[in-house]
């Protein structure tokens, strides 16, 4: 069922369905909500699932020139506030994988647990800015239909191209409905994110972190290097996925998140 609330006076959109413990979806860069709907298929028959259209994406709306990680961590709170929820497992794609971490710092009380999907918690490198900031230019000038193709079939891992061609349409179509404010809203609030692995390293809540072996944007050495696990982490990487693991690997997916949530929430 999709909702929505007031947020800062601007529009917050979700969707919730399911029954039982509450798995909370925080998509993507150029994603929205619906990008989950594959996954969300399958968690809603064991959980009560709410996946957000992050502020400046889907059907949520702008705020401001930069949404930081923890202006949408406020958002996602107001949410399960306004369900009177009082415990989630939240899982973040990338872009929602540091809205979670920024959710962990600011609201662990809410937290049963947490999921990096194809995430990490590093600020950005010097040349991660400096290719944020060529792209703010880009939808500046009005062109980011020239830019948004190559970043949705980066996505993918390159094997899955051909078998997957409906599912990269269907990316490249969430992508091209994203609005040129709410771009550079959310670039210029992952430029500005703080590292957050002292965070991860305390191991405060278990966590879940699911990597791609294809991953074209970051490999799973590089996501996790220099990072010292806490007891309660486990770390899934995927084989046959790039950045998309829970479209190129639903099955997977949905099996590990499962098992994780599952345990935490009976402890």
């Amino acid at each position: 069922m999709s909702k929505s609330l007031s947020f800062n006076g601007i529009n917050v959109s979700f969707t919730e369905s399911g029954e039982g413990d509450t798995i909370v979806l925080l998509h993507g860069y150029l994603e929205s909500k619906e990008i989950w709907d594959p996954l969300t298929e399958m968690l809603e028959k064991r959980f009560r699932v709410i996946a957000v259209d992050l502020p400046g994406h889907g059907k949520s709306g702008v705020y401001s020139e930069i949404h930081t990680m923890e202006f949408m961590a406020g958002a996602v709170k107001a949410v399960i506030d306004s369900l009177k929820i009082r415990k989630i497992f939240l899982a973040g794609h990338s872009l929602g994988g540091y809205v979670t971490l920024a959710f962990l710092e600011l609201y662990p009380q809410s937290l049963a647990g947490y999921c990096l999907f194809h995430s990490h918690a590093n600020p950005d490198k010097e040349a991660t800015v400096k290719n944020r900031k060529r792209e703010i230019r880009v939808v500046m000038a009005g062109k980011k239909n020239l830019m948004y193709p190559d970043n949705v079939t980066r996505m993918f891992s390159k094997n899955n191209l051909g078998r997957m061609k409906d599912a990269l349409e269907r990316s490249k179509r969430i992508a091209s409905e994203t609005s040129a404010e709410g771009i550079i809203a959310v670039l210029n609030g992952m430029i500005a994110r703080p590292s957050r692995v002292t965070l991860v390293e305390k191991g405060e809540k278990p966590m879940l972190w699911i990597l791609g072996r294809d991953d074209q944007y970051f490999t799973p050495s590089v996501a996790t290097a220099g990072v010292k696990l806490p007891e309660n982490a486990k770390v899934l990487i995927l084989e046959n996925s790039g950045h998309l693991g829970f479209v190129e690997e639903t099955a997977i997916s949905y099996q590990v998140i499962t098992e994780f949530a599952e345990k935490i929430f009976r402890n």
